[in-house]
């Protein structure tokens, strides 16, 4: 095998310094957000690749908990909105106000809104207005914000962690489409299992609880999103994004019949997009200088399931994406195992 070259050598060792620091995050924030393992790492993952991320999970289960230890860990200024049906979109962007100075003299004053930050914890975001879920809408694509015909820029990084809650849907709007496919993953956060939650118990019910400490700044982040832009993806592993993408969407000839049966609209490139980013994210988070065909399987629900919808009648069979997505990309990761 041949020497790498200086640029080569130079990217191993930022890769390596980054896992490094990133093992301190995890072990930082898991002091406080017990258990939950997978939730953390596609946290982190979304962070990663400068995305926002949706997490669906019943009320206690330590979402809020989450982000307050993220914007501590990554050094991030946070905000928390709590998304309720009154809420209007100058109450998260900011508004003008007219105010009047000393010599009597009146001006408007931009008074900025909670959107102003690094870190934003949308809480229970569908509980707002299609009016006001729309404010988001400029802000998660474009890293601005336009009011009274003025665009402003946010604060860099800048990341959305939108809670859900999955059950309850009396006085709810669904996320339309086009937020959805903005949120890079979609993360279920379950119940956890009798050892965490013992755990968690002795953890959080005492007289003293364990605290977490900063592990990144928010120009370090930055550029860890940078390097990870630079992470090497081999040829097999882009075949295997393209071809699982495709495979979902219902007009295309690769897809299965079961998609073509059960499926009414699939993802878009945005989908492979997030694909190449967060299998990046995952083989760095597990140590790896570059991502396997095991990464894109295990990112391909998170990425892919809020991107995709089945039919009405699909619907009414009880049909679930989440099983018709591993089959698949399970289907496809034998076929490269094979070849």
């Amino acid at each position: 095998m041949p020497p790498l070259d200086t640029d080569a050598e130079d990217l191993v060792a930022d890769i390596e310094a980054l896992e490094t620091k990133l093992a301190e995050a995890k072990r930082s924030i898991t002091a406080r957000f017990i258990g939950q393992e997978r939730v953390v790492d596609l946290t982190l993952a979304s962070m990663l690749c400068g995305g926002h991320a949706l997490l669906i999970g019943l009320p206690g289960l330590g979402k809020t908990r989450l982000v307050e230890t993220l914007s501590t860990v990554m050094g991030l200024h946070g905000n928390r909105v709590q998304f309720t049906p009154d809420l209007m979109p100058a109450d998260i962007l900011g508004s003008e106000v007219l105010e009047t100075g000393e010599d009597g003299t009146r001006a408007f004053k931009f008074i900025e809104g909670p959107i102003f930050c690094q870190l934003l914890m949308a809480d229970e975001i569908n509980r707002a207005s299609p009016r006001t879920q729309s404010a988001l809408l400029q802000a998660m694509q474009e890293k601005v914000v336009t009011v009274a015909g003025q665009t402003r820029p946010l604060e860099a990084p800048f990341h959305v962690l939108a809670t859900q809650n999955p059950i309850e849907q009396e006085g709810t709007y669904p996320l339309p489409e086009a937020q959805l496919d903005r949120f890079l993953v979609q993360i279920n956060v379950a119940y956890p299992d009798r050892k965490t939650e013992k755990d968690i118990l002795l953890a959080t019910t005492g007289t003293e609880e364990a605290d977490s400490h900063q592990v990144f700044t928010a120009a370090e982040l930055i550029a860890a999103q940078r390097l990870l832009r630079r992470m090497p993806v081999g040829d097999a592993v882009v075949e295997q994004i393209l071809d699982l993408v495709r495979a979902f969407r219902p007009d295309d000839p690769s897809a299965p019949e079961r998609v073509k049966d059960i499926v009414a609209w699939g993802p878009g490139p945005r989908a492979a997009q997030a694909l190449m980013l967060t299998v990046r994210a995952r083989a760095l988070l597990q140590g790896r200088l570059a991502p396997s065909p095991e990464d894109v399987l295990d990112m391909a629900k998170p990425v892919l399931v809020h991107r995709m919808a089945l039919t009405f009648s699909a619907r009414a069979r009880g049909e679930d994406l989440g099983a018709l997505i591993d089959d698949v990309a399970g289907g496809l990761l034998q076929k490269v195992a094979a070849a």
